[in-house]
Formats: structure tokens, sequence, C-alpha cells
């Protein structure tokens, strides 16, 4: 049963709902259902509790941010694109004022030029990529971690 301070809000953005479709080197060929089941999975055994949201549009994704401090203890997100050039979303990151922790399923440093710099990851207490699902199970822990008293 998840504890005090154990409330995690999942955010996916742009595209991660779309990742059965999209190149399986990458995004682990699983469904976004079964990615969210994963996580949901790895939230259980550490006993805290997930909550999922998943937007392709930067705006609702901003304002979501503007409502977590009331939803959660904690942030998973994995922004995809938006990672790299939205100073929209950093900048509602750092209002949110929860402890962040970005997750890329792919190595984000091993792919184009564009992806190797993260707009977000000064509002992150850590930042996963390249581990497919398990990052969120390591993102999951880095929280825990932080909101121990």
């Amino acid at each position: 049963m998840p504890t005090a301070h154990n409330r995690i809000h999942v955010m996916h953005g742009v595209n991660l709902d779309q990742i059965a479709r999209r190149d399986p080197a990458h995004y682990g060929g699983m469904t976004f259902l079964q990615l969210e089941q994963a996580i949901d999975a790895y939230a259980d055994e550490l006993g805290m509790d997930a909550r999922f949201f998943q937007t392709n549009h930067e705006g609702e994704f901003v304002e979501e941010l503007h409502r977590v401090a009331d939803l959660a203890d904690g942030l998973v997100l994995n922004a995809g694109a938006w990672s790299h050039y939205s100073r929209a979303i950093g900048d509602a990151l750092q209002i949110a004022g929860v402890p962040a922790v970005e997750v890329h399923l792919s190595d984000v440093m091993a792919r184009e030029q564009w992806r190797h710099v993260s707009v977000l990851a000064d509002a992150c207490i850590a930042t996963f990529g390249g581990k497919g699902v398990e990052g969120y199970r390591d993102a999951f822990v880095a929280i825990r971690q932080s909101l121990r008293p």
C-alpha cells in the first residue's frame, strides 16, 4: 500500500502514445498500454502510487505541470522531442516544484545531434536514457530517495 509522499505523476509527451509504430530498436517494440503497465508494476514493487498523463499538445503538457504540485509528490517525465527544445515545458517544470526525473527509452546521446541537449535536465534531479522501460524503475528509485526525510 502506498504511503505518504509516494504519489508519482508519470507524464508522457509527444508521440509516446505511438511507440508501437516507432523503431523498436529505439523504443522497445511495446505498445503504450504495455509501457504504462510495466511502469505501474515498478511503482507497485517500490510502494509508490503512479498516476499517468499523456498528450501530444504542448500547451496541455504545460497546464498539467502547473497542476502537478497538487497531484503528486514527485514527477517522472518523458516529454519526447519536447525535451530538446521546449523552453515552455522547462519553465513549467521549474514552477511545478516537485522532484522530477527525466526518462528517455532510447539512448538519445547515440542518436541525432539535436537530441543530445535537454532543456529539461536542469530542473530534474536525474535523467535516465537508453535503458528502455527499466529507466522508469531507476526514476522511481531516484525520486523515492529524494523524498525520504
